[in-house]
């Protein structure tokens, strides 16, 4: 009789051993999970250029302006790679386009918008022009003539804005550059080849960004 109480409050004692390392485990990826959310390293979030088609890249000259006509879309991705926690970003998100380090266009990408783990937002941008003033300069026109001469035109794109990650307070700048080579669609073609364009971001003096 006593033999299997011994035997019943041996097994009660694993059991209870085995209960103690689960919720120690438990308690102990708790703790690692609140330490990243909170104050741990995260992840960069991640942009590209996806797919671009330039249909028309023209300089418009005039005897006292320079001015770029052209019809330029593309898709620019915001990926956020951390497993455990979003991103949001409560102000615009925005887009430059410059040819030999000159802006011609701005816009627009989102207004307000998030990402949650592990997720990537896809933007579509279409902008065109019959003439947006340029000041592109002597070596700036001549540039343009040299790329034109080949078809094959670089455009860079510079996003900007600001986001946070959920559950932290820190707000963080955006600024990364994408730097394009467009070559100029013949007429008729419905396509051309384009290269996934991995954007370089800026890095940020805050550790928690």
């Amino acid at each position: 009789m006593c033999g299997c109480c011994d035997r019943f409050w041996d097994e009660v004692k694993d059991w209870l051993i085995c209960v103690a390392v689960v919720i120690g485990l438990i308690i102990v990826a708790g703790v690692v999970l609140i330490i990243v959310i909170f104050g741990g390293p995260l992840r960069h979030i991640k942009i590209s250029v996806e797919d671009a088609s330039l249909t028309r890249f023209a300089l418009v000259t005039a005897p006292t302006s320079t001015a770029l006509a052209y019809n330029l879309t593309l898709a620019l991705t915001v990926r956020n790679p951390n497993w455990a926690i979003g991103i949001k970003h409560d102000k615009p998100l925005e887009a430059a386009y410059s040819f030999d380090g000159q802006p011609f266009e701005r816009v627009q990408v989102a207004d307000k918008g998030e990402a949650g783990p592990r997720k990537t937002v896809v933007y579509h941008l279409a902008s065109s022009s019959e003439g947006r003033g340029v000041a592109l300069g002597n070596a700036g026109e001549a540039e343009f003539r040299k790329e034109n001469a080949t078809g094959l035109f670089e455009v860079e794109v510079a996003v900007t804005g600001k986001f946070k990650y959920t559950l932290r307070k820190t707000k963080c700048k955006i600024e990364a550059t994408c730097p394009l080579k467009l070559q100029l669609a013949a007429p008729g073609a419905r396509s051309v080849v384009f290269q996934k364009v991995e954007c370089e971001l800026a890095k940020s003096d805050d550790k928690y960004c």
